[in-house]
């Protein structure tokens, strides 16, 4: 930017045959012209930065209610793959029951851990940069939310563990996967091991679900007026 106002400058200085004032003139024009570009781009980094902490913000208020996981079947948290590979066995011995409040505690333990996304978020969404906000506003539908995945997934879900994990003992959580996995240790058809950090699992897919619901919310702003809700957001996805 400041390159090609230099270069304006320079322009202007040697091949301008105008008076003085003509000169003032259109210099004055030439840097506000710069300005404006410079505003333009602080408007779009804002407003995708707006729209983001509005989706995340309706994202968490969705999930962090009773049932805002386990009755929306496209972020409902199921059983781990080696457990449901024995399911129909457990509910034929009889362990119907505990498989059904595993599922239900792991879903409540996410539910409660949702609302204390909210500041890893914002704090990942403030390091976004003005070329990054740049090309997400050229980007599709979930742009925004796809690059906030793809650079901080990884270090949110390492901050969002502890939290889940905290939520996960008030609903006993873990104690109910020991206790299924210990029969399905004893099985006689089974009759295996299953090695998995159910904390880092509930977490992964609690975190799954919020980037799920974030797409939809920005999604939702891009193509529905009606979801803008302030007059930045107006401005920028008009």
């Amino acid at each position: 930017m400041k390159r090609k106002i230099i270069l304006s400058v320079l322009f202007v200085f040697l091949f301008c045959q105008y008076s003085q004032a003509s000169f003032l003139d259109l210099l004055k024009d030439t840097l506000d012209s710069a300005g404006a570009t410079k505003t333009s781009s602080g408007k779009i980094d804002l407003g995708l930065k707006e729209a983001l902490n509005v989706g995340i913000k309706n994202a968490i208020h969705y999930l962090g209610k009773n049932n805002g996981y386990f009755t929306n079947q496209a972020v409902k948290i199921l059983l781990p793959e080696e457990v449901r590979q024995a399911e129909s066995i457990l509910r034929g011995v009889g362990f119907g029951p505990q498989v059904d409040e595993f599922t239900l505690s792991m879903n409540r333990a996410a539910e409660k851990a949702a609302p204390l996304a909210a500041d890893i978020f914002s704090n990942a969404i403030a390091e976004m940069s003005f070329d990054d906000a740049n090309k997400i506003l050229r980007g599709g539908n979930t742009a925004a939310t796809d690059y906030l995945k793809g650079k901080t997934y990884d270090k949110l879900l390492e901050l969002f563990e502890p939290a889940v994990r905290k939520t996960m003992s008030q609903y006993k959580v873990t104690e109910r996967y020991d206790a299924i996995t210990g029969k399905v240790k004893n099985l006689p058809v089974v009759g295996k091991t299953i090695n998995l950090d159910v904390n880092q699992y509930v977490s992964s897919k609690a975190l799954d679900g919020l980037f799920h619901v974030l797409a939809q919310e920005e999604t939702n702003i891009r193509t529905n007026p009606k979801a803008r809700v302030t007059d930045l957001l107006k401005d920028v996805f008009k």
